[in-house]
């Protein structure tokens, strides 16, 4: 199987298995936008379509090049017009995958090395430069470009190549968000800086630019208009939500079948749903692609191999803010229920903690989140769902490093040990042991912050457990219960209450525990056959706590 192999010409000449996206070259040929930006997650096949796309339209190797796709859909083709464009325009080929900086100057010389490179690359071109040209053109080979000339470098090298080949230039650019992401990961976040950056260079090179045949860029998030392409009025954004393009990465349903049935592999077709499926790329169901031939090389090993595809910054540093680890986001989302939110694809990252909506059209974009249906299309509200187990695995694992920072899982194990266990005495020395040690004196004091906290916390019962927080049973909403997904398996109710001071909690932990039989909480607990039921009433006074 191709591990991590992007580049189309390494694929094809290594006869390593692959998936035909050739279509995606045909339908551009019969007809295209000035400008097109397509979003995915991360690993989903951008780097090698884009490389395809550029061995496909380059003019240089032009006769070695077309024997890469003359086995293809676009080479068998009856239409001879799609095998004509193979080899006419000059390519201005561009990753900006490997820019990550940790300041504003260190991004700029990333750039000018990856621009400086391309440069290096089609020193013939400069036979027909006049003097001037000559000059800028050196002056970018030796890194000596001021801000300015360097926002204007991509736009002098379509002009040069245009000059040269008398063909307009097709532009790809792969990953373009990558600087803008890492600006805004950076311990001194300059993400402002990047993309104004970006967005002069980007704005220079596509904007009105007669030398331009077409381009098409890719990233996972389309940073909002007004933030980097306010300047572009020929802008086509085919996102996550589009129909068009939507089966041009990742794989679809009949390359799954492909795929398995290649390899001997079919009857393991149900295992592959649950764990890499549930994508949905506009109307088109898509598995992740990185994954599933990461399970097949591993010889059908069922883990998440997506986690290990680099930091889940953006999920550690979302989780936690506004209604998000409350029980209507979190909670449904991992007990494998949908949310609503409006989905908004400009991405503005200084307001992506403001509100939920904005944080979950981050998870989406980003592959966190799928769509499993448009609730009000008019209104752009979707129902959001996590796809499949792997995300899930990753989602769990992200909550609790939120949630515990640099701790061992084995703190979270120990407290869920002593709550399915039943003592309310060890439960009670456990969490004050968490409270005192992982818990800001600042955070603690409000019932809504540990109740969060204990959702944080059973974020690990998911495979055994449902997590439920103010649901009607009996005569009113229980606080929290764990309805174990087997007949017969340990039930946990928590109530809550939040003391005025040290010598009430006693009695108010006490109240807590007789409020769960009094209002018949275990109701909806008994319908689902459970087996025996733990209850707990827990009362705090900032960072002190009784369980009873």
């Amino acid at each position: 199987m191709p591990i991590g192999i992007e580049d189309y010409k390494k694929l094809i000449e290594g006869n390593y298995y692959f998936i035909d996206k050739t279509d995606f070259i045909m339908s551009l040929i019969d007809g295209h936008s000035d400008v097109t930006l397509i979003t995915r997650p991360r690993r989903f096949g951008k780097t090698l379509t884009m490389s395809m796309l550029k061995y496909f339209y380059d003019n240089d190797n032009v006769a070695e090049n077309r024997k890469l796709f003359e086995k293809c859909h676009i080479g068998q083709s009856d239409n001879k017009k799609y095998m004509a464009e193979q080899g006419k325009y000059p390519v201005l080929f561009l990753t900006f995958k490997d820019i990550k900086a940790d300041t504003c100057d260190s991004m700029k010389k990333q750039f000018a090395m990856i621009i400086s490179d391309i440069y290096g690359r089609n020193r013939d071109i400069m036979d027909v430069l006049a003097d001037d040209e000559k000059e800028y053109y050196n002056k970018v080979l030796r890194y000596e470009l001021s801000d300015e000339e360097l926002r204007f470098s991509l736009k002098r090298m379509t002009e040069y190549l245009y000059k040269y080949y008398k063909e307009k230039v097709v532009i790809l650019i792969d990953e373009y968000d990558t600087p803008i992401q890492s600006a805004y990961n950076a311990e001194v976040k300059y993400h402002h800086e990047a993309t104004d950056f970006v967005k002069g260079l980007l704005g220079a090179v596509l904007k009105t630019n007669d030398r331009m045949n077409f381009a098409i860029l890719t990233g996972v998030l389309r940073i909002a208009k007004e933030s980097i392409f306010s300047d572009l009025n020929n802008l086509d954004v085919c996102s996550v939500l589009s129909d068009k393009y939507s089966d041009v990465f990742g794989f679809g349903e009949n390359d799954i079948d492909k795929i398995l049935l290649d390899y001997g592999l079919i009857e393991k077709k149900d295992e592959v749903v649950e764990w890499y499926d549930g994508y949905r790329f506009g109307t088109e169901n898509i598995y992740n692609p990185w994954s599933v031939i990461k399970y097949i090389d591993n010889r059908c090993k069922v883990q998440a191999y997506w986690t290990n595809t680099g930091s889940h910054s953006i999920l550690s540093g979302s989780l936690g803010r506004d209604g998000f680890t409350t029980e209507t986001s979190m909670e449904k989302l991992l007990n494998g229920d949908s949310v609503s939110a409006w989905i908004d694809e400009g991405i503005i990252y200084d307001e992506i903690g403001q509100n939920s909506n904005r944080l979950f059209t981050m998870l989406l974009s980003t592959g966190y989140l799928t769509s499993s249906e448009i609730g009000n299309k008019d209104q752009d509200e979707y129902q959001l769902r996590i796809p499949n187990k792997e995300i899930v695995s990753i989602f769990r694992r992200e909550v609790l490093e939120r949630m515990s920072g640099s701790r061992s899982s084995e703190i979270e194990n120990a407290l869920i040990e002593k709550l399915l266990k039943g003592d309310a005495a060890e439960l009670e020395t456990a969490l004050s042991d968490f409270i005192l040690n992982y818990v800001s004196y600042f955070d603690a004091g409000t019932e809504g912050f540990y109740h969060g906290m204990m959702l944080g916390i059973l974020a690990m019962v998911f495979d055994t457990h449902r997590v439920e927080s103010n649901k009607e049973s009996g005569y009113g909403r229980f606080d929290i219960a764990l309805y174990p997904k087997k007949t017969n398996d340990i039930a946990v109710l928590l109530e809550f209450k939040s003391s005025g001071s040290e010598k009430e909690l006693e009695k108010d932990a006490q109240e807590a525990l007789n409020q769960i039989d009094e209002k018949k909480y275990d109701t909806e607990l008994k319908k689902v056959k459970a087996g025996k039921i733990h209850k707990y009433g827990i009362s705090f006074y900032g960072k002190i706590i009784r369980v009873r």
